[in-house]
């Protein structure tokens, strides 16, 4: 008996053949069914439109302004979802000169931008030294610099007031910096301390012990590793200084110098009775629409920031 015999009764009796061929019943391997779909429960959807209801009530008012904006003057009051028809009237108005809306935003631009780099260039050296010496009343020290940012605005607007009088600082952009950089700070040096904390030592004493002075191991190692935690800091701070509203409008009274939130509570109408509601709500997105974009783009450093320093 050949050996093609002996293969051709083996596969008729269903035993395995000698190459390994054959259907897994035939082999005698085991089977296992892959594991059902469950199916959605109550609980699943409900969560699902928890979510739907939440982003809704937030983007509600925006949807609205950003709806208004469209609408023309006649029909500011129209209660329709989409404006008819669209017009550009409210943009226009906006940026004819007469508001000096684009001079405002300049202004924030250079009051906000400011204030970020010096809140991050202190925030920085105080986040290391809080996280990464050891010296006495360390955690006091975080907390009162932590306490100093719970003070509303409104509260320290007549001190202020009177300080930048004597100071000769009324209508100027230092009028509305060092009040940003008292709330900006205390944001900056928690977010990166929080960051710092989580980062390893041995990368640093690493460095030192290849020859780098302390100053450049914070440099070239421990810098470049907190760039996300700096980078969040930053967009916050930024955030914050540009939607500042309270000492910007009590600290300046010339139109060349206020920034643009000031600027929009400003507009006046045709009359001294009208209230130009379009032209608000489109300067309104004007303000908004950059912060939004800003966000979406760096959402995912954003979130990396955020949650860096949240575990070990």
């Amino acid at each position: 008996m050949t050996i093609s015999d002996l293969r051709n009764a083996a596969a008729d009796s269903g035993a395995p053949s000698a190459t390994g061929t054959g259907t897994p019943e035939a082999t005698g391997a085991v089977v296992r069914p892959g594991k059902p779909k469950e199916p959605r429960t109550w609980r699943s959807y409900s969560v699902y439109l928890g979510l739907a209801l939440i982003f809704a009530y937030c983007l509600a008012p925006f949807y609205w302004m950003l709806v208004s904006s469209f609408r023309r003057t006649a029909d500011i009051f129209d209660n329709t979802l989409l404006p008819a028809p669209f017009s550009l009237e409210n943009y226009a108005k906006v940026f004819d000169g007469s508001t000096m809306f684009g001079q405002a935003l300049l202004n924030s631009l250079i009051v906000a931008g400011t204030t970020t780099v010096f809140a991050l260039l202190l925030g920085v050296f105080a986040a290391y030294a809080i996280s990464r010496l050891n010296f006495r009343f360390k955690s006091v020290i975080l907390g009162v610099i932590i306490a100093t940012s719970m003070f509303p605005g409104i509260s320290v607007v007549v001190p202020l007031l009177r300080l930048f009088t004597d100071l000769g600082w009324i209508n100027t952009y230092q009028a509305m910096i060092v009040p940003s950089l008292s709330f900006a700070i205390p944001l900056a040096v928690w977010n990166l301390t929080t960051f710092m904390k989580a980062l390893p030592f041995d990368l640093e004493e690493a460095a030192m012990i290849d020859g780098c002075t302390k100053w450049q191991a914070f440099r070239r190692v421990l810098l470049p590793l907190a760039a996300p935690g700096v980078f969040t800091t930053a967009i916050l701070t930024f955030i914050h200084s540009w939607n500042e509203f309270i000492i910007a409008l009590s600290m300046i009274n010339d139109p060349k110098i206020q920034t643009a939130t000031v600027a929009i509570s400003k507009f006046t109408g045709a009359t001294e009775f009208q209230a130009p509601f379009g032209e608000q709500m489109a300067a309104g997105v004007i303000v908004t629409v950059p912060l939004v974009i800003m966000v979406l783009i760096f959402q995912r450093r954003i979130v990396e920031g955020l949650t860096a320093g949240a575990s070990k």
